[in-house]
């Protein structure tokens, strides 16, 4: 079992979100079910979370809760099989072609584009 400043340099992934309902920002880390808190500026949102990620790892281990290392690059291959109907592989084949790629790349930054607009789209619109 690690100890709490072990645990406290691990590379959590922490995120802050506006709060267009209630206001202020909300700070969480996805790794840790529950730890999460708000302040009314992102910089005390960042303080506070460092507090609540420390107040969270202490409870955890008082209680003889198992706790999750972070999630890493390293959990992934890069790599995924998808099934789509023939004229779709047609279509994005034939786009590819046109744009000098392969399909690989070209599927590559359909996906990257699209995650970057939800992404964009889901933070400003709540």
């Amino acid at each position: 079992m690690k100890t709490i400043d072990e645990y406290m340099k691990l590379p959590y992934r922490m995120e802050i979100v506006e709060d267009t309902s209630e206001g202020g920002f909300v700070a969480s880390f996805p790794d840790l079910k529950g730890c999460i808190t708000c302040a009314d500026t992102a910089d005390e949102a960042l303080r506070l979370a460092m507090d609540a990620k420390r107040a969270w790892l202490e409870a955890a281990i008082e209680d003889g809760y198992d706790i999750p290392l972070p999630d890493t690059d390293d959990s992934y291959s890069g790599q995924f099989k998808f099934r789509m109907p023939k004229s779709l592989h047609r279509q994005l084949a034939e786009r590819a072609k046109l744009e000098g790629i392969s399909m690989n790349q070209y599927c590559l930054y359909l996906l990257s584009t699209n995650d970057a607009i939800h992404s964009f789209q889901r933070r400003h619109n709540g």
